[in-house]
């Protein structure tokens, strides 16, 4: 950590990971600093999964403006990046006139946002895309998409590494001084970095840093958003995500249901602000309203179909007794924080938005000072070879290069030793569990992980030279054994 960087990014959820790539297309040198032992701990591994069009958002904020460009722009992405994703479309779905006067003003604010195709469509419309679907007439989206929000945070920051970035994990900042030449020192959990500039990109804990920069003027009010998996078995009975008519008020895009790449559906989420910016507990009462309210949508949600809960939470600027959506907030104050630039309060649609975000970035910082392009930059990344959707003839060939791809870890998913070895063993590998999981899909199966777990725990404690006792499952503290047992 002793080196002088150019540009220190704070954060490696997707935006970080995506501005850090985006600053790697110059002459610079680099850092990203992040305060979990992964990238995509946050937020960013917890949500909906969906590229929105953008017509949720009020027109000339930066909400609409970056989430329709992320929206059109994100095939050459996906495809630089080898992300899986789905252009399904998607139905918001209305039961009465009050409904539909609603979903008319929503579908003339997406057309002011600079979006095409979305139309009313009938009850026949409906059944046609989506007929275990609920509704008397809906909202059609059709440039809606589903995606993977872990390739897509693993594919920007594996591509950042590879074009000379650098990241630092388990280094939580805990304070930022700038001298008199301009440099800026961030101390961390891990040690001091000293920098010419400041991405702050730091989500949840983004106010605390804007606030280390001499911004001190935001509060962010963590909203936590509980989630219900549900399995495969039914996943062919929701094509495309379903939502209801959304509550501008609760800043909530209601509960709705939205399908997975993998073929799950998730049900939620809920809004509920809490006092802490790390408390994911799932909780009974939110559960059954999941149940309740989603059951509105899809009738079919019975329990014996759910295999997981989980929770995210949203980094919201507006207060409680505000509600709704504050525009994100992506700044340069020369006047207090000179050579930092300062993104604070970056909630849905921030998935979506973070290519045109780190666009916005560079811009800023362009500004101030020349950048010279970086002639060596390489922006395509593959991820990992999948066995489970190869035909016989592609395993057996697999199988025949490499033995590992013989034996299955994960019997739910059929997730081979080759794939767990390749997370491990990957650009920015896996040391924890679940970046194992995120990285594979092993233990997001129907049993989570009752069979293989312990399997991949040791194969990640013996890749890593971990210990048992210092094996963690996400986040600091999360230790899977805390004794001997026979």
């Amino acid at each position: 950590m002793a080196h002088l960087y150019d540009v220190l990014v704070i954060g490696a959820g997707v935006v970080g990971c995506s501005a850090a790539r985006e600053l790697s297309k110059y002459q610079l040198k680099i850092a990203v600093v992040e305060k979990g032992p992964d990238v995509c701990m946050e937020t960013s591994s917890r949500n909906s999964a969906v590229l929105h069009a953008g017509y949720n958002n009020k027109p000339g904020t930066r909400m609409a403006k970056y989430c329709v460009e992320g929206n059109s722009t994100f095939d050459q992405i996906a495809a630089e990046l080898d992300i899986p994703y789905k252009r399904t479309g998607k139905l918001v779905v209305g039961y009465t006139e009050d409904d539909r006067a609603k979903l008319e003003s929503l579908k003339a604010q997406g057309e002011k946002n600079g979006i095409v195709g979305i139309e009313i469509v009938d009850r026949a419309f409906i059944d046609e895309k989506a007929p275990h679907v609920g509704g008397n007439f809906a909202m059609w989206s059709p440039t809606t998409a589903i995606l993977s929000p872990f390739q897509f945070t693993y594919g920007m920051a594996e591509n950042a590494a590879d074009n000379g970035v650098e990241f630092y994990f388990d280094s939580e900042v805990t304070a930022i001084e700038r001298d008199e030449e301009g440099i800026y020192t961030v101390k961390t959990a891990s040690g001091e970095i000293r920098t010419r500039w400041v991405v702050n990109c730091a989500g949840l804990g983004s106010d605390k840093v804007s606030a280390m920069l001499g911004i001190d003027e935001y509060t962010l009010y963590p909203c936590r958003g509980e989630y219900y998996i549900l399995d495969k078995r039914i996943g062919d009975m929701l094509p495309l995500p379903a939502y209801p008519v959304p509550n501008i008020k609760t800043g909530g895009l209601g509960i709705h249901l939205t399908p997975t790449l993998d073929g799950n559906i998730m049900v939620g989420p809920s809004t509920e602000y809490i006092d802490e910016n790390d408390n994911y507990a799932a909780t009974k009462g939110i559960m059954d309203m999941l149940i309740d309210d989603g059951s509105r949508i899809f009738p079919y949600l019975k329990k014996e179909y759910f295999i997981r809960n989980f929770a995210g939470i949203r980094p919201k600027l507006n207060p409680p007794s505000i509600g709704g959506f504050h525009d994100f907030v992506i700044e340069r104050r020369d006047e207090i924080a000179p050579h930092a630039v300062n993104l604070v309060g970056i909630e849905s649609p921030g998935l979506t938005s973070a290519v045109p975000i780190s666009k916005e970035i560079v811009r800023l910082i362009s500004e101030v000072e020349e950048l010279k392009e970086n002639p060596d930059f390489n922006p395509i990344r593959k991820r990992m070879v999948t066995f489970r959707d190869k035909s016989h003839e592609e395993q057996a060939k697999l199988i025949e290069e490499n033995p590992d791809y013989g034996e299955v870890i994960c019997r739910c998913e059929t997730i081979t030793k080759a794939e767990v070895l390749a997370a491990i063993r990957g650009p920015l590998g896996a040391k924890t569990m679940t970046g194992v999981k995120y990285r594979c899909r092993a233990m997001m199966g129907r049993c989570q992980g009752g069979y293989c777990q312990t399997r991949i725990a040791e194969i990640l404690m013996e890749e890593k030279g971990i210990k048992p006792e210092e094996l963690i499952y996400e986040r600091r503290g999360s230790y899977i054994f805390t004794g001997e047992v026979r």
